[in-house]
């Protein structure tokens, strides 16, 4: 292996000029076998199970204070179990799928061809599970890949960097370090595809420098998924699931539960099976190595700005920290789990991607009104309904548009690789996990052999004749 890496920011042009020499290594290559392709996938497992702990102090000390458990759980189980639920699957992946006789002695089939070289932009949040995720479905597609981390975690992405120089030769997957020029310069490129996850307001950005090159796009992004909570359902539940994920990585996640959708005479329950559900997970916060911090002092700022915006606006903002605590200290950036009780319109933390801990209370009289409310908004990436009645869940199904659908839990289906991981809307486009993500990075590349007399072809040659028109004229009244 040749450990060969770009230096950090490099021009355009050293972008371009390395993409380029990618594509042609990869036509003079031919299409990956199933073994390179197994392998490849094999080397990232072992590259992140071998460092999982360098990865894991790279990460915290990105963040400052991140729970080992959340890099272990999401980042580097989540990445290794999608890796290698797409080199089990794979072989059957691969198979060519024949379809229908298309005419009689006529054969069809459909062949899933690697695309070439894809860009892949993550972001700072789960850094490594974001980047090998749709990683996964780049090599089992038989393609290429040049990553390009977030510089928002710069020791994880140089580590990574490192990682994969040792691993992977730089024609198979390379690394592009650098700030918001690098990446500008990143999704500029003439990718065969390019995969971005991150917030909708840079999604434009990346959609529009892509369009420039007719590169396709996968946009994993956003936006402010719901909790439905039904008359029935059982609010201890509700509120250790919720908060389950709500605290997880301090809210900073695209799926995170962005609000709470609850008849009002139930608020002030909910409220109470929250602090107990809180003190039984994080009975401490401030010292608590569990309990990971914001990512840096302006996303801790951010959280408090949304907390006194909505107490200005006449919510009650109910901290759920710990009795005593001080979590004042922006050199410490971390923020208490805090419920938005009589959340409106007019505030900010309604309008805005919230990507903490703050969770707003919006009551509702009606289930209508509830998917109303949840209609009247861009679609989300996730909606996550409480509640026993099966008719309720169905027309909550049937009434509202998401990314997914998740019943009685929050966030489960994204460690499911059976599932597609995607968007809808202003909440993103394209999947990727498993055999969605095969499929969406491999062209579907139809096949037809003709049958020896050429039947089908037949009708369409001069010159024409009245039997011509009467064969034709059959085949429309069929």
């Amino acid at each position: 292996m040749s450990h060969f890496k770009l230096s950090a920011n490099p021009a355009p042009e050293q972008i371009r000029s390395h993409l380029e020499a990618m594509k042609q290594a990869h036509i003079k290559e031919g299409p990956a076998s199933l073994e390179l392709r197994k392998d490849r996938i094999t080397r990232a497992i072992d590259m992140l199970r071998t460092n999982r702990e360098a990865i894991v102090e790279a990460v915290r000390a990105d963040y400052g204070s991140r729970s080992r458990y959340h890099t272990l759980i999401a980042d580097i189980l989540g990445s290794i179990e999608g890796l290698r639920y797409s080199r089990d699957h794979l072989q059957e992946w691969m198979k060519a799928q024949p379809t229908i006789e298309p005419f009689p002695g006529t054969r069809a089939w459909i062949e899933y061809q690697p695309l070439g070289v894809v860009g892949i932009i993550s972001p700072w949040n789960f850094p490594i599970v974001l980047a090998f995720g749709p990683m996964a479905g780049v090599f089992a597609a038989g393609n290429r890949a040049m990553l390009k981390p977030s510089e928002l975690t710069p020791q994880t992405s140089d580590l990574l960097a490192d990682l994969i120089a040792r691993s992977f030769d730089p024609m198979e997957l390379t690394t592009i370090l650098g700030g918001p020029a690098a990446g500008a310069s990143f999704s500029a490129q003439p990718f065969d595809h390019l995969v971005f996850t991150g917030s909708t307001q840079v999604a434009h950005h990346v959609m529009r420098a892509a369009s420039d090159n007719l590169v396709p796009v996968t946009l994993e992004l956003g936006g402010k998924s719901p909790v439905i909570v039904a008359s029935d359902a059982d609010l201890k539940q509700v509120a250790e699931r919720v908060l389950t994920v709500k605290t997880f990585n301090a809210g900073q996640i695209c799926l995170s539960p962005d609000y709470v959708l609850i008849q009002e005479d139930r608020v002030d329950a909910f409220v109470t099976q929250a602090r107990h559900a809180l003190t039984q997970m994080y009975p401490a916060i401030r010292d608590n190595p569990d309990y990971t911090a914001m990512i840096n002092v302006r996303g801790f700022e951010r959280q408090l700005e949304l907390a006194e915006d909505a107490r200005a606006k006449g919510a009650t903002v109910i901290s759920l920290a710990p009795a005593g605590e001080d979590l004042s200290d922006p050199a410490i950036h971390k923020v208490a789990p805090t419920l938005i009780v009589g959340a409106t319109d007019a505030m900010r933390v309604t309008q805005e991607e919230i990507f903490g801990p703050m969770l707003p209370i919006v009551t509702y009289r009606t289930l209508d009104d509830a998917i109303s409310y949840v209609n009247d908004r861009p679609r989300p990436l996730a909606l996550y309904y409480f509640g026993n009645t099966l008719t309720e869940r169905q027309y909550v199904a049937a009434r509202t548009s998401s990314g997914a659908l998740v019943v009685n839990d929050a966030m489960t289906h994204v460690f499911v690789d059976a599932l597609p991981f995607g968007g809808v809307g202003s909440s993103g486009m394209g999947h990727y996990h498993g055999e969605y993500g095969f499929r969406t990075l491999s062209h579907a590349k139809p096949v037809l052999l003709q049958s020896e007399d050429g039947e089908s072809n037949l009708v369409m040659r001069a010159p024409y004749r009245n039997e011509t028109g009467a064969t034709i004229v059959e085949m429309i009244n069929a």
